[in-house]
């Protein structure tokens, strides 16, 4: 059973919360204490349970001025598992929907039927196809306000396919609904005859995605495990996460950056040999030669290397309150790899809700846009759209340590 990582987007009372409420209740994803939690919270007269409560129990934590960049949802159906990420979808919270974004495979934009699509319905439809996702579902919701409106339906799908050109999405799938009344949220609703497509959840169930076991095989070493006890005297294995793609024993590889060439000669998973290790495994590689390798060292297939280079061109969204500085330092994080890197120069801003680029080198919180880095040492990485697992990085501030930037390779 494979994870669906999703985010959903929309604007202010456009009814993201009841939509996800809505999805989770009626999909029996409510544990019955939580139900009766939800009963005596819902003040509205004459519902049983305010749907909307589900997935805002974080407002009385942002009310006390805690901070809270992107709460978590889990839920699993018979086909398939799901991790709803839901960030806020204000302008000032871009940084958060990055964060959302950045690990999600769909996302679900909601379209108020009223209002059609506004600049808030671009500017998350820009975010999430520079964040790399490919499949895009357009909730048109409280369609039930307009009497089931198949003319409506119609011309947002319409607005929506013109302005889709500008982005990378490969699938957009529309689906009329109403989240607050349950129409074609987990079952087709007899209300719109007209419409012949799936229901919201078994969109979801169904939505094919490109696994990272199909791309280029990373891998990058968290931790060289040395034992030197009488048992593990020869022992050396160095230990990581399968970023993508797949590792078999007896593959040849090479260790970057030193670039020696080695074969691996057995993998290990939960104190196991096993023959291969493939996308989210935890595993433990060997190698035929004894080769230096420390920790943020990277092992890939000899016949799949990375890029390489000194000099980086890449989006950045910046979160640091203070303003990025061209010709400062600062430390890039390459998951386990760091190096010193200095921002040479901001090739363009990027307006998400006018969709334009603009010239000018302040980058101040929550602005995206392209600058060239230069690294003091090669860098191996991937482009973002290739590879999004070894295509990113952030940006560290040198003094205060401060995360300032998240960093998308080109």
């Amino acid at each position: 059973m494979n994870t669906l990582r999703f985010i959903t987007a929309g604007n202010v009372d456009d009814g993201k919360s009841t939509l996800i409420g809505r999805l989770l209740y009626d999909s029996d994803s409510i544990h019955t204490d939580q139900l009766g939690v939800l009963q005596k919270q819902t003040k509205q007269e004459g519902v049983d349970i305010d749907l909307s409560l589900i997935t805002d129990g974080l407002r009385a934590e942002r009310e006390q001025g805690i901070t809270i960049d992107v709460a978590y949802k889990y839920f699993s159906t018979k086909k398939r598992k799901f991790i709803i990420a839901d960030a806020p979808g204000h302008e000032q919270y871009t940084r958060n929907m990055i964060t959302g974004a950045s690990n999600s495979d769909l996302i679900i934009i909601l379209v108020d039927a009223r209002n059609g699509i506004t600049e808030q319905t671009k500017r998350h439809a820009s975010v999430g196809s520079l964040m790399g996702i490919k499949k895009a579902i357009i909730a048109i919701n409280k369609i039930d306000l307009l009497n089931y409106s198949e003319q409506t339906f119609n011309q947002i799908q319409s607005d929506f396919e013109t302005i889709k050109k500008e982005l990378n999405y490969d699938e957009v799938i529309y689906i009329p609904v109403s989240a607050l009344v349950g129409d074609n949220i987990v079952r087709k609703s007899e209300n719109t005859p007209w419409y012949t497509g799936k229901a919201l959840l078994e969109t979801l169930e169904s939505v094919e995605i490109n696994t990272t076991k199909d791309l280029a095989s990373r891998f990058q070493v968290q931790w060289v495990i040395r034992p030197k006890d009488e048992k593990n005297h020869d022992y050396r294995g160095y230990a990581g996460l399968v970023l993508s793609g797949t590792y078999k024993v007896g593959d040849l590889v090479t260790i970057l950056p030193s670039k020696i060439e080695t074969k691996i000669v057995k993998i290990e998973k939960n104190l196991e040999e096993i023959n291969e290790g493939v996308a989210g495994d935890n595993v433990v590689l060997h190698f035929e030669k004894d080769v230096d390798i420390s920790r943020g060292d990277t092992v890939v297939l000899s016949n799949q290397l990375p890029l390489e280079s000194n000099q980086i061109t890449t989006w950045i969204s910046w979160l640091d309150n203070a303003s990025l500085q061209v010709g400062k330092t600062y430390l890039l994080q390459h998951r386990f790899k760091n190096v010193r890197v200095k921002v040479q120069e901001v090739n363009r801003k990027w307006n998400v809700n006018q969709w334009q680029f603009t010239e000018g080198d302040t980058i101040q919180l929550n602005d995206i846009a392209q600058v060239t880095l230069r690294t003091n040492q090669p860098l191996f990485y991937d482009a973002f759209d290739k590879n999004s697992k070894s295509g990113n990085a952030v940006l560290i501030d040198e003094t205060s340590y401060n995360t300032v930037g998240a960093l998308m390779f080109l």
